[in-house]
């Protein structure tokens, strides 16, 4: 499965920076990448921190990983976090 990274940025609650990848499925619309950025944050105690395409860019498209891919299948999307995420 060809996947598309969103590159994302977001200032906590705390003013710290979270940094994480919302992955999925190539053909999703950048407008449902941020939804489910936001769902993401939501389910850490960040729900209504800025999450617009300013905080979540298009990265690139890659194949997907067998776990990344069975997350998106299950659940449209992926999270890869990175830095400062629960």
């Amino acid at each position: 499965m060809e996947c598309a990274v969103y590159d994302t940025y977001v200032t906590k609650k705390d003013g710290r920076i979270m940094h994480f990848d919302v992955i999925v499925e190539a053909n999703t619309p950048h407008e449902k990448a941020i939804e489910y950025g936001k769902e993401y944050l939501q389910s850490v105690d960040q729900g209504g921190q800025k999450m617009t395409q300013e905080e979540c860019q298009f990265c690139h498209i890659q194949e997907a990983p067998p776990v990344v891919a069975k997350d998106i299948q299950q659940n449209g999307y992926y999270i890869q976090k990175m830095e400062g995420c629960p």
